[in-house]
Parts: structure tokens; C-alpha cells; sequence
């Protein structure tokens, strides 16, 4: 079974079968308050599901992009749930999860692209083109961020990439599961093994103490 968590825009976490059936899902559309919400998400999750912890094999985690501070806390609950258990985490652009939810909905005859919400008036962009081989979603471009008052249609980006737009209001650690499962199935590794942020964090360390005048 895999535990998937995802937190680039609300909080969201999954229990999947290998085969890419969803057991459970737990979520909450809240922006904010990742960190108070995500360990009563995982408790929910499990119980829906009907197994106890030891029957999860693999943690899926949702790498972004996102916000810093909420992306890391889905990113950190899922190392440490795989640490305590002493299984694997499969990393996962949320952006690919869309694209597969996207794919599933609509199929894939032509270029996409996935919008989310990157706060600070900003968008964050990635184009997508069919699937590969495993049937994984081949992403072209991105993920990049763009002004949210950018006319998207004409963008460079997406010029002659993307035949249609998907704004993408919430990720779900479903279709993050599901990304997994067919990785997992495959046998194949996903390429983002990094939180992609797109953003430095708004708190950085100190350069040192400052010096007082007298």
C-alpha cells in the first residue's frame, strides 16, 4: 500500500492500492495551517483505508512546486513516516499529479498546461505533452513561475507547447498515489527527487549580529 501526502496548495493525504485504486482520502482545502491539520489527515486516512501502519510499503510525497513553508511540512511528514517504518518515499512533482488527473479525465491528445496558485500574485506553470511509455505524464517545460496577470495563451512558455490551459485549484494525494503506483510498477525513478520551491523561504538566516554605533 502507499501513503501518499501532498501539501502545494491545501492538505491532502491517500491510501493506494499498488494497482492505483484509492482506499481513502483525507483532505482539507485550507491554504494554511498545514502543520495543524496534517497529522489528524494521516490518522483519518489510515483508518479509512482499514490497515494499520505496518501495511503501508511505500510513502508518495507531493515535492511541489508550492509555497515554502507549506510544500516542506507534507515533504517532512512524509520522510518521517517512511523513517519510522524504515520504507522508501517516492517523490512526486504535484504537477504530475494533476496532469495525470487531467489525462484520466480528458486523455491526452494534446499539449496542456497545469496552473496553480504560487501566491504573491504569481502563477507556477508547467507543460505537459501525452504520457510515456509507463503511462506517466511527459512534462516538455517547467514547472516555472509567471505573473498571475500574464496572458498565458501568448506566453513564451507555453507558445506552440500548449493547446490548452487547466487551472488547477487543489492537488489531490490520490492521484500523487497514483503517480507512484505506476513508478512503482514500472520500476522506474521520477526525476523530482528535490521540493521544487520556485521560491527562496520569506526567513533567512542572519548575517551576523550588527554592529551598534556608540
Amino acid at each position: 500500500m502507499i501513503l501518499a501526502i501532498d501539501t502545494s496548495i491545501g492538505s491532502t493525504v491517500a491510501v493506494v492500492e499498488p494497482s492505483g485504486d484509492v482506499r481513502s482520502l483525507a483532505e482539507s482545502a485550507d491554504a494554511l495551517g498545514h502543520a495543524e491539520i496534517i497529522g489528524e489527515l494521516l490518522e483519518r486516512a489510515l483508518a479509512e483505508a482499514g490497515i494499520p501502519s505496518d501495511g503501508i510499503t511505500h510513502v508518495a510525497a507531493g515535492m511541489g512546486p508550492g509555497p515554502f513553508t507549506g510544500l516542506r511540512i507534507g515533504i517532512a511528514a512524509a520522510r518521517a513516516f517512511a523513517l519510522g517504518r524504515g520504507i522508501p518515499v517516492v517523490p512526486v512533482a504535484s504537477h504530475t499529479a494533476a496532469a495525470l488527473r487531467h489525462i484520466r479525465e480528458h486523455g491526452d491528445a494534446r499539449p496542456f498546461a497545469i496552473v496553480t496558485d504560487a501566491r504573491r500574485r504569481e502563477n507556477a506553470v508547467s507543460v505537459y505533452a501525452g504520457t510515456d511509455e509507463h503511462g506517466l505524464p511527459r512534462r516538455v517545460a517547467g514547472p516555472e513561475l509567471r505573473p498571475r496577470a500574464t496572458d498565458l495563451a501568448a506566453d513564451p512558455l507555453l507558445a506552440d507547447r500548449a493547446a490548452e490551459i487547466v487551472e488547477v485549484g487543489a492537488v489531490s494525494a490520490a492521484d500523487v498515489g497514483r503517480v507512484a503506483a505506476l513508478a512503482l510498477a514500472s520500476r522506474v525513478e521520477l526525476p523530482d527527487t528535490e521540493p521544487l520551491y520556485l521560491r527562496s523561504p520569506d526567513v533567512t538566516l542572519s548575517a551576523g549580529p550588527k554592529r551598534v554605533s556608540a
